[in-house]
């Protein structure tokens, strides 16, 4: 079992141990949450682990390489631990997460066993199925440059660099009306052309649903009102008088980053890569076909 420090061996190898499981989850927004198998409650590193909340795991698959590392924790949903809207507002989704054997007779000696973050989330009956994906799942990941029309990052992002504080291309605003958590309406939202914010993000900072966000699917006019609508619902209650915030799109088009944006030094797209029509030309008599650019 190597990476164990002197003491927890220690006491490991004496053959009467007094372990017990500990589970810290923390999520994106910070908030963080203990748990512990053992029938008193536990602290250690700022964090209360309780005893009442029913979490549990299974074994624990751990191997040397590049293998990942899996397993899945059991609890039961509940208001004073991890809820039922919470999960389905998507708030533990790629929590960090933390798991120690621990001497509960002395919690300084303790083993840190496991650390990932939280993939699938399954919730029903009363109870939650949370598969924990290790450190070495970020390796699955493809790497490398692609190369596309369109611009590869992500407005805002390292490589687009785009200062998303800058005036004009994000407006607070406290919601009007609202249907579903999906589309919003206002009697006037002036200063922004129509469209300004299609392809961009609806964020909500107040109320139930405060720290969730939407891609917007289009922003149109309907009549006087002007109306934003999301691909999917915010997956919490919004409701008239929250706060939201709503941030300019991008349609990864060269255009758009140069007129838009004024950020074409920073496009990641390749506007002049050949494409499939390119590649099934065939020779002819009559027009241009230098192999020179088709635009």
């Amino acid at each position: 079992m190597a990476g164990m420090d002197a003491a927890f061996q220690a006491h490991v190898e004496t053959g009467l141990t007094t372990l017990c499981r500990c589970w810290a989850i923390t999520r994106a927004d910070g908030m963080t949450y203990g748990f512990t198998d053992h029938d008193c409650r536990l602290e250690f590193e700022g964090i209360d682990f309780k005893a009442d909340t029913g979490l549990s795991a299974l074994s624990l698959q751990q191997s040397t390489g590049l293998s990942v590392d899996n397993t899945e924790a059991i609890g039961a949903l509940s208001d004073a631990a991890i809820r039922e809207e919470d999960i389905e507002a998507g708030r533990f989704d790629g929590a960090e997460v933390r798991a120690w054997l621990v001497n509960w007779a002395d919690v300084t000696v303790r083993w840190l066993q496991f650390r990932g973050t939280i993939g699938e989330l399954r919730r029903g009956s009363g109870a939650f199925h949370a598969e924990l994906r290790g450190l070495t799942e970020a390796l699955n990941r493809p790497m490398g440059r692609v190369f596309q029309k369109p611009c590869t990052a992500v407005l805002g992002d390292g490589s687009c660099r785009f200062d998303m504080e800058t005036p004009g291309y994000a407006a607070e605003l406290t919601v009007g009306s609202v249907d579903d958590a999906q589309n919003f309406q206002w009697d006037a939202l002036n200063g922004f052309e129509p469209g300004w914010f299609g392809k961009g993000r609806l964020v909500v900072t107040t109320g139930a649903a405060a720290g969730l966000w939407g891609m917007i699917k289009s922003d149109t006019f309907q009549g006087s009102q002007r109306v934003i609508e999301l691909w999917e619902p915010i997956r919490a209650k919004v409701s008239a008088g929250d706060q939201i915030r709503l941030e300019a799109g991008c349609d990864k088009r060269m255009e758009t980053c140069r007129l838009k944006f004024n950020n074409l030094l920073n496009y990641q797209g390749f506007p002049d890569i050949p494409g499939e029509d390119w590649m099934l030309a065939v020779p002819k008599q009559a027009g241009t076909n230098s192999g020179g650019s088709l635009r």
